[in-house]
């Protein structure tokens, strides 16, 4: 354990914070990074040292660290009205424009909103809507979750059972009635000799057979990120949504868009699903939503389940699940202006642009003996270190390559994110040309060091 001064900001968090996702044997070693300020893409600590954050915080500040719109935005909200809830019929006139503006950028010709305080309460709200609706409409039975192994959906105990993760065992999770299906990861997942097509077939079989084995009439939803995030930024192949969803509506089953990482401009376009040619009946919003700058999640309904979802509510009067902060009249006002400014003041722009340079530099490093992939889509990536190369061995858990490299990238002035064996890439949207190379050849000292030590 590092010592630090007794009144030291490290010693003081140390003391008072408890850790959330962080590897302990990391942090009693080195100790906590303190920040006190950031400036467009970088982040300061209390010593003065500069991070370029390659993580855009946790995927979600993708207009900077210090855009002044956003901070007006919310300053002048707080002085005309800050605070309000969304109950009794009562709400801000901030929430009702907020919720048009949801719907006209979303897929959906119509629709409805539902407000929370994060993604996780946003894929929790949604699964209870699905309970409610069913159960209200006679049909109790029709419970059962479908993710995909390897997802992420939030933390809460419903969200965390459909985050296919081994470490929610040590809660107890998944919950009963929660169904994993095979992550479409092709390059770790697929089978020797097996074509990506033929990957995608055995997989859209596979999730038939077991929406039969469990019963249709027992499945309420499906819910998926286009592209897995801390799962890795697994990337499926392009046939894997449309293959899917053909199955899900076969049974009549929901498919629900996770676009709390991918959603406003990530992969390039305004949806993920966009991006992946496949309509959902339900869109999770987060992150991107206020650009970072104010917790806040929204479930955006598509006609079919808002309908639905109505009709429920009106047999017992209303639909009795919500938050005291849904709707926040500074949070509404906050993503009010980040849509504008993802969609009108050039991020969106920039994200295509530079994603061809992004893609470059990332396959680039597949020069390198032990990166086995480099995978991603817009301003989103990651890197697979790997012991050995043809066989795709993965270091042993003893090594914490991923671990040991975003250390190295933090001492040489670099945040970037260990997921399992890979280094997980997701810029802000404002990055530069330069300020993208800079960031690889950062990235690229770091491996190098680490792999010279290791390998």
């Amino acid at each position: 354990m590092p010592q630090f001064a007794p009144n030291s900001w490290e010693a003081r968090a140390d003391d008072n914070v408890m850790y959330g996702f962080t590897d302990l044997p990391s942090l009693h070693a080195r100790g906590p990074v303190v920040l006190t300020h950031g400036t467009g893409i970088n982040v300061h600590d209390v010593h003065g040292r500069s991070y370029l954050d390659a993580n855009s915080g946790l995927w979600n500040m993708v207009a900077g660290f210090d855009h002044k719109g956003l901070a007006e935005a919310a300053k002048a909200q707080y002085d005309r009205f800050p605070g309000y809830h969304a109950f009794f019929g009562r709400l801000s006139d901030k929430t009702v424009e907020l919720s048009e503006k949801l719907v006209e950028v979303s897929p959906f010709e119509s629709g409805k909103v539902f407000f929370t305080n994060s993604g996780s309460e946003a894929n929790d709200t949604m699964v209870k809507m699905l309970w409610f609706i069913n159960t209200v409409m006679g049909r109790p039975e029709k419970r059962k979750i479908i993710t995909r192994f390897n997802a992420y959906h939030g933390v809460t105990a419903v969200s965390a059972s459909m985050t296919a993760k081994p470490y929610n065992q040590w809660f107890g999770l998944p919950l009963a009635d929660f169904v994993h299906v095979e992550c479409p990861h092709y390059w770790r997942e697929g089978q020797p000799g097996e074509s990506e097509a033929a990957f995608v077939a055995r997989l859209a079989a596979s999730l038939e057979s077991r929406i039969l084995a469990e019963g249709p009439e027992t499945i309420a939803g499906f819910f998926a990120e286009p592209v897995m995030g801390a799962g890795g930024v697994i990337v499926p192949p392009m046939a894997y949504f449309p293959a899917v969803q053909a199955v899900l509506r076969k049974y009549d089953i929901p498919l629900i868009s996770d676009e709390v990482i991918c959603g406003f401009g990530r992969t390039g376009t305004v949806w993920g699903c966009e991006s992946f040619g496949f309509q959902p009946d339900a869109i999770i919003s987060s992150k991107n939503l206020t650009a970072g700058y104010f917790p806040m999640g929204a479930v955006i309904l598509g006609p079919k389940l808002a309908a639905e979802l109505m009709e429920a509510s009106e047999k017992i009067e209303e639909f009795v699940h919500g938050f005291t902060a849904s709707g926040n009249p500074v949070g509404c006002a906050v993503a009010l202006k980040a849509i504008d400014v993802i969609l009108n003041e050039g991020l969106i722009d920039n994200v295509r642009a530079l994603a061809p340079q992004f893609r470059a530099r990332m396959d680039a490093l597949l020069e390198m003996p032990n990166i086995g992939e480099a995978r991603g889509i817009g301003l989103m990536g990651a890197l697979e270190a790997v012991k050995d190369k043809d066989t795709k061995t993965p270091f042993g858990p003893e090594v914490s390559v991923s671990e040991r490299i975003a250390n190295r990238c933090t001492d040489n002035g670099l945040i970037c994110r260990p997921l399992g064996q890979a280094i997980v890439l997701c810029p802000p949207f404002i990055i530069t040309p330069s300020e993208m190379d800079h960031m690889f050849d950062m990235l690229e000292k770091s491996l190098r060091e680490v792999f010279a030590e290791v390998a």
